[in-house]
C-alpha cells in the first residue's frame, strides 16, 4: 500500500468506528426506549467513501 494513502485510510477507519462508540441517553428513569443515534449516517458515509475510491481510480487509469 502506498505511504499516501495510510493518512486518509486512517481517517476513514476512525470515522467509521465512531458510530460504535455513540450511545443513546442513558435512561430516563419511566418505561422510554432508548434511541440509537445513527439514523442511517453510516451508509450515507460508506457510499461516500465508495464513490471516491471509483473516482480516485478513475483519475489514476486516466493519468496513466
Amino acid at each position: 500500500m502506498k505511504k499516501q494513502y495510510i493518512f486518509p485510510l486512517l481517517v476513514i477507519l476512525i470515522i467509521l468506528a465512531l458510530p460504535a462508540l455513540l450511545h443513546a441517553q442513558p435512561g430516563f428513569g419511566d418505561d422510554t426506549d432508548d434511541v440509537p443515534i445513527d439514523g442511517g449516517l453510516s451508509l450515507l458515509v460508506a457510499a461516500g467513501v465508495g464513490y471516491g475510491v471509483k473516482k480516485v481510480k478513475q483519475r489514476a487509469r486516466k493519468i496513466d
